[in-house]
């Protein structure tokens, strides 16, 4: 079975993160350093290579010198033969030549494939190439050492370039060696020193809920904490912070904006945004929606009775009594206006309202506020009008709905007043 493919964008990533950009960057760097340094290297090594190879060489020249003037002075072309064929045997040399004083040759041994050297041989050995030497022997009893012949060595271009050329590959292959070990041990280290403690502080940052972005997973660099990513770490704290202060200074102006200053309750602003938002959601559930409306009677009455002071008691009182009867989370109770609320209630039909503004009433009438002013009560009473509707069952549209409601309160206040009404 064959194992699924990796996420493209997973690749794609691996591909352009930090740590593989700093393994090219610093492979790439290491080889540079590694193609100049081995550049110095080979031509240190080519300068060592000529001095070994001309050191070698006249070396090799003086122990055969003796033996190749015998061979000269007695004239002698099998030993003459034997020295040439010794040092022809020798890896580099591509020609060996013996003559006596007269210049008649006793031995030679050729390499004819060496006859054209290429231009890294010439370039590199082209004056070391060639070696003639007078071949002197001593006669004794005090006499001077005369000159019995010459040998003549060349050496073989192409052996010398190609121990070279091996020599240079060794070079290469190992500074190639040393940048690959240098790149992984730079990549290892900067990936535990520097990309892991970004990734951490990446990974946080991910994991910080935009809502809450002071409660952020905040990481503990133990081993940068006076160094810049400490710094950016405490940084980022701190900006984090500030946001959440913002945040909460956003949520605590939105919250003023939308509470009733003197009751504490919604005000109309949030009351238009959580009914369109209630009506929204009933017309997708289609669920019954229900709205009530209320108003406190003879409030001017009261007003002018005791005063401005005990009438916003008053208000308070009742807002209180409200949402001691309304406490589910998707209710709403708001002022509407002066001394008129509204309570929305999704997913009640109308019967549940009707038993709401029931238990709303007689919450208004436990507060046993007197009411000197009323004309039909002793204490201070409420009229209530409720409308319900299943938005998108009967056509009926959202500002139908508290037009209704407004004209059973309407119809309350007509009636007699501290009455519920509705619409079967």
């Amino acid at each position: 079975m064959t194992p699924p493919a990796a996420p493209q964008g997973s690749a794609r990533f691996r591909r352009h993160s930090l740590t593989a950009k700093q393994a090219v960057l610093t492979l790439g760097i290491a080889m540079l350093l590694s193609i100049l340094a081995g550049a110095i290297e080979l031509a240190s090594d080519a300068r060592s290579m000529r001095q070994e190879v001309e050191h070698q060489t006249r070396h090799l020249l003086a122990l055969v010198n003796g033996t190749a003037a015998e061979a000269a002075f007695q004239l002698n072309p099998v030993l003459a033969a034997q020295v040439a064929e010794g040092l022809w045997a020798g890896g580099h040399v591509a020609s060996v030549t013996i003559r006596d004083d007269f210049d008649r040759v006793m031995a030679t041994r050729e390499r004819p494939s060496e006859a054209h050297a290429g231009w890294l041989a010439n370039a590199l050995f082209g004056d070391i190439l060639h070696y003639r030497e007078t071949l002197t022997y001593e006669l004794g009893s005090g006499e001077p050492a005369s000159a019995v012949g010459e040998i003549e060595l060349s050496l073989a271009p192409g052996s010398l370039s190609r121990a070279f050329i091996d020599r240079s590959l060794l070079v290469f292959s190992l500074g190639m060696l040393k940048a690959l070990a240098i790149a992984a041990l730079v990549v290892v280290v900067f990936h535990v020193f520097i990309t892991r403690p970004l990734l951490r502080v990446h990974a946080a940052i991910a994991e910080t809920d935009p809502r809450h972005p002071g409660q952020w997973p905040k990481p503990r660099l133990e081993r940068h904490i006076e160094d810049e990513l400490g710094h950016l770490v405490e940084s980022l704290d701190d900006l984090l912070n500030a946001f959440q202060h913002g945040l909460n200074q956003r949520d605590a102006l939105h919250q003023i904006s939308t509470l009733d200053g003197l009751t504490g309750i919604a005000n109309r602003r949030r009351f238009d945004s959580f009914m369109a938002d209630s009506w929204q959601r009933a017309r997708r559930s289609r669920r019954p929606l229900s709205v009530i409306f209320l108003d406190i009677d003879n409030f001017k009455g009261f007003n002018d009775h005791y005063g401005h002071v005990s009438g916003d008691d008053t208000l308070r009182a009742v807002a209180g009594a409200l949402t001691r009867v309304v406490t589910r989370a998707t209710d709403l109770v708001a002022r509407y206006g002066g001394e008129e609320f509204v309570c929305i209630l999704p997913d009640t039909d109308l019967e549940g309202a009707r038993r709401v503004a029931s238990r709303i009433r007689d919450a208004i009438l436990a507060l046993d506020i007197p009411h000197a002013g009323s004309e039909h009560a002793e204490q201070v009473t409420a009229s209530f009008g409720i409308a319900c509707t299943t938005p998108g069952d009967d056509g009926m549209s959202c500002e139908q709905l508290l037009e209704q409601a407004d004209r059973q309160l309407y119809r309350a206040k007509h009636q007699g007043r501290d009455r519920i009404v509705w619409q079967e």
